[in-house]
C-alpha cells in the first residue's frame, strides 16, 4: 500500500525534512536555537532528512555559521532591515511563504515569549496544527509520524499528540528541557540567501524602540548548579540562607512557586511547569515538596538533592540523594563541611 496519503489536497509525500525557527538577538544566536538543533539533528537523523535552521534578522552571517557549526545542514538565511527587530507581521509572513514553497515535514520553535506569539499564527495561516510547550519529541516507529509530549490538566499527566493529516507538524518546546547540540569547529553545511518578499506596509505593528530591562534575570537556564527554595522555608527570610548557599557553590536561587506566590521571591526564580525549565549539573532542592508541575521544570537535572522533613515528600521519589531534617540545620551544617575543606585544601 502506498505510504502516500492525500488530506484536502494535501499531499504528505511533498513535505519532506525538519527545520528550526532559531531565534537570535543582535546577530547572537540563543540558547534554546542550539536546544532546537540539538534536539532536530535526532529527529532528521531517525527520519534520514536534513536538518535545516531557519535564520530571521540583519548582518547574520557570523549566526548563519554558527547554526552549521552546531548540526544545521542548512541554513536559510533571511536578511533584511525589517527583519532585525522581530515583529509578528514580519516573520510571519517571511517563515510562512518560505514554509508553503520549500514544504518542510516538521517545524520547532522555542516556547519562547517570541515563539508563543509566532507558533499559533504560522500554524494558523498555513492550516496545521501545533503542539504548545513540548518537553519530549519523538518519531514513531511504526509510520514516522512526530510524537509530541506535553503536559496536560495542569501537568497532572503528560499527553502525546500527532497530526495525522496536514503538514508540517509543528511544534513549540520549552526552552531548557532539551540538551544543546554540539559545537563542531570542522562542520560545513550549507547557508542560504533568501531575499524575502517583504514591504514596509506588511507590518501593521512597528517597533520604534527597544527597551533594555533594568531587571536582573535570575539565570537559571544556563546555570551549572541550582539551589531552589520552597514553602518549608516559611517565610522569605528563608531565602537569605539560600542565597548564602547557592553563592557558596557557585550556583543560583530558585524557587518552587508556592514561594513565589507567598511574595517570598520574585517570579523569575521560579523553577517548573508555569515558570523556568532547567537541567543542570546539580540541583538542590530545599523545603520543597515535589508537586508534579515542579517536577517537570527540573526533574532532567543530572544530579538531584532534597532537603526536606517530610520522608514521604514527593521530591524524593526522584532525588538521587535525599536528606530528611531540618534545613535550617543540614544546610549550614553542609556550609560548615565546605569550608573546612576548602581549609584543608589551602593548608596542602
Amino acid at each position: 500500500m502506498s505510504k502516500a496519503k492525500v488530506n484536502q489536497g494535501i499531499n504528505l509525500d511533498e513535505y519532506k525534512d525538519v527545520w528550526i525557527i532559531a531565534e537570535q538577538r543582535d546577530g547572537k544566536v540563543l540558547n534554546i536555537a542550539l536546544e532546537l538543533l540539538g534536539e532536530g539533528r535526532k529527529l532528521a537523523d531517525k527520519l534520514n532528512v536534513n536538518l535545516t535552521a531557519v535564520l530571521l534578522g540583519h548582518n547574520m552571517d557570523e549566526a548563519a555559521e554558527e547554526l552549521i557549526k552546531y548540526g544545521a545542514d542548512n541554513v536559510l538565511k533571511v536578511d533584511h532591515e525589517l527583519l532585525k527587530v522581530y515583529t509578528t507581521d514580519g516573520y510571519t509572513k517571511v517563515i510562512v511563504d518560505l514554509v508553503k514553497e520549500r514544504k518542510p515535514e516538521i517545524v520547532l520553535i522555542g516556547a519562547t515569549t517570541i515563539g508563543r506569539d509566532l507558533g499559533p499564527r504560522m500554524a494558523s495561516r498555513i492550516g496545521t496544527g501545533l503542539t504548545a510547550d513540548c518537553t519530549r519529541l519523538e518519531i514513531d516507529e511504526t509510520d514516522g509520524k512526530l510524537l509530541q509530549t506535553r503536559p496536560a490538566f495542569g501537568g497532572n499527566l503528560m499527553a502525546t499528540i500527532v497530526c495525522p493529516k496536514n503538514r508540517p507538524q509543528m511544534s513549540t518546546v520549552r526552552p531548557g528541557v532539551m540538551k544543546k547540540a554540539k559545537y563542531n569547529p570542522d562542520r560545513n553545511g550549507n547557508i542560504e540567501n533568501i531575499v524575502p518578499n517583504i514591504k514596509d506596509e506588511d507590518i501593521v505593528a512597528k517597533v520604534l524602540e527597544v527597551i533594555k530591562s533594568e531587571k536582573k534575570e535570575a539565570g537559571l537556564i544556563d546555570a551549572s548548579i541550582v539551589v531552589s527554595g520552597g514553602r518549608g522555608l516559611g517565610d522569605a527570610e528563608g531565602f537569605k540562607l539560600i542565597e548564602e548557599f547557592a553563592k557558596k557553590l557557585g550556583g543560583v536561587v530558585g524557587s518552587s512557586r508556592a514561594a513565589v506566590d507567598n511574595g517570598w521571591i520574585d517570579s523569575s526564580h521560579q523553577v517548573g511547569q508555569t515558570g523556568t525549565t532547567v537541567r543542570p549539573k546539580l540541583y538542590i532542592a530545599c523545603g520543597i515538596s515535589g508537586a508534579i508541575q515542579h517536577q517537570a521544570g527540573m526533574s532532567e537535572s543530572d544530579c538531584i538533592i532534597a532537603i526536606n522533613k517530610n520522608p514521604d515528600a514527593p521530591i524524593f521519589n526522584i532525588a538521587h540523594y535525599s536528606i530528611v531534617g531540618d534545613l535550617y540545620e543540614i544546610i549550614p551544617a553542609i556550609m560548615d563541611a565546605i569550608d573546612d575543606a576548602d581549609s584543608i585544601l589551602e593548608e596542602i
